[in-house]
């Protein structure tokens, strides 16, 4: 009773450590709801006015510089960059969130099951995901870009590919180290079947750590799509989507057309900014090694 009425005493009077934590896990929030807000919000916008249409080129003015008309300027292929970012912003949204849904649809339930079988499966599954894991993640990325092609849902499949065996490794380690717990061995004793011990039993103890990973996969998987689209193999060609923003206002760099370049390299980083303080303070409050570590200071 004592020790559990110091840790409430010391969860409403946080360490400096952990208040740290907790600011950059709302920092980070507040970066990416703001995205998240404008991504949902780009075609209400566009239909008030205040966005133009980000895939039709303008014919006057060509590659202008900011202003009150233009608040980001305009591309020399005669883009309205604030429209082309704000809709950037909601397609780098939709690749990155159905990536890592697709890696956790995948990664968990094979990491919860390689590790509960063990056996032939859980070599074979763990030989096949380390073998995917040492590989650089961009150029495995790249790689499937190019067999999958271009749109969505195959830079998503791209991406996911990737992370699953992140998934996987962290949910079979804790799944090895739960299953032989007090609670795991009497569902047995008592005939749960395998799927109840791993649905109901297993699965709440063992998922504690992929809401972290999920964000700092996030974060990872838009700056990958950055990279694709920087490359040419992200979404189709007029695709609203930074890093194809970027390709395009290389050449204009050198003729001083800032702007083109500025404003989409600044959203991208934003976001994986955002995204990374989120995962990182979301890491450190819930991990309870990292939670005694600030309590003992």
């Amino acid at each position: 009773m004592t020790s559990n009425r110091l840790r409430f005493l010391r969860l409403l009077h946080p360490t400096p450590g952990r208040s740290l934590s907790v600011r950059m896990m709302a920092a980070g929030f507040a970066i990416t709801a703001l995205f998240v807000v404008l991504a949902l919000a780009a075609p209400l916008l566009q239909s008030w006015g205040w966005l133009q249409d980000p895939m039709v080129s303008l014919t006057n003015p060509l590659h202008d510089p900011p202003s009150a008309t233009h608040w980001f300027g305009t591309s020399r292929q005669g883009y309205d960059v604030f429209s082309r970012t704000v809709f950037g912003a909601r397609a780098a949204l939709r690749v990155v969130v159905l990536a890592t849904i697709m890696s956790v649809l995948v990664g968990v339930p094979l990491g919860m099951v390689s590790g509960y079988l063990g056996g032939r499966l859980d070599r074979i599954l763990l030989f096949l995901m380390d073998a995917v894991y040492t590989l650089p993640g961009l150029l495995l990325s790249v790689t499937l870009a190019f067999i999958v092609g271009r749109g969505v849902l195959n830079a998503a499949i791209a991406l996911s590919i990737a992370y699953v065996p992140q998934y996987y490794r962290v949910v079979r380690n804790h799944t090895v180290s739960v299953k032989t717990e007090l609670f795991i061995e009497a569902a047995r004793a008592t005939g749960a079947s395998t799927w109840r011990v791993l649905s109901r039993y297993l699965f709440a103890n063992v998922i504690q750590s992929v809401p972290v990973l999920f964000t700092l996969n996030a974060a990872d998987a838009a700056l990958v799509l950055g990279s694709l689209g920087f490359l040419g193999l992200g979404l189709p060609d007029q695709t609203p989507e930074w890093g194809l923003d970027l390709r395009q206002a290389l050449d204009a760099l050198p003729t001083g057309i800032w702007w083109t370049a500025l404003f989409p390299g600044l959203a991208l980083t934003l976001l994986v900014v955002g995204l990374s303080l989120l995962g990182e303070g979301l890491n450190e409050v819930i991990n309870p090694l990292l939670r005694r570590e600030n309590w003992d200071q």
